[in-house]
């Protein structure tokens, strides 16, 4: 029998290689949505969307966390802004470790590792504490050199495709050309 792994999907783009990555190592591979860094809620709806989407197109579990928790993430992002990202990570990670122990997965990993546009170490670092916190092994792979692979295909599904990480300071680092104000 094939060992489960709970796949962190932040998108349906990172998702679809990482998803198949996972599957071809031989795991047994759920993808868990759980994202309430996303902003505005618009965007969120819309990437949770591609998702279903995606998973009805390659054929996984999807579980979705039903609630948001727009606030609990502003609320933690407040008090270390200079760590936003870390604390996201921490956020997603964690909530995927702790879920993976309570409904006996063996693994967790996540999609965010073949993107080019996140602090891959910090989120290595983060899934690694709670891979030590909650008992589930974190599998890891540096999956970056792969990502033109999700949008080959992801691209002729037609799948809604974002244009920043997610949270409303990567918006604005995309879209404003700058820092976002402290």
């Amino acid at each position: 029998m094939a060992a489960k792994l709970l796949l962190h999907g932040c998108c349906a783009h990172c998702t679809a290689y990482s998803f198949k990555y996972w599957q071809e190592q031989g795991f047994e591979v759920s993808v868990y949505w759980y994202n309430p860094n996303i902003h505005p809620f618009t965007e969120h709806q819309n990437r949770l969307e591609a998702m279903v989407k995606l998973s009805q197109e390659l054929s996984f579990e999807l579980v979705t966390e039903p609630l948001y928790q727009m606030a609990e993430y502003f609320k933690k992002v407040a008090e270390k802004p200079d760590e936003r990202c870390r604390t996201c990570f921490d956020m997603r990670l964690g909530q995927t470790a702790v879920y993976a122990a309570r409904y006996g997965y063996e693994y967790f990993s996540s999609s965010l590792f073949i993107s080019p546009h996140q602090k891959h170490q910090e989120a290595v670092f983060s899934a690694e504490a709670f891979a030590k916190e909650t008992g589930v092994k974190f599998a890891y792979a540096d999956l970056r050199k792969r990502y033109s692979d999700s949008r080959h295909i992801t691209k002729p599904l037609d799948l809604y495709r974002q244009q920043y990480c997610g949270c409303i300071y990567s918006e604005y680092e995309r879209f404003g050309k700058t820092d976002p104000p402290a």
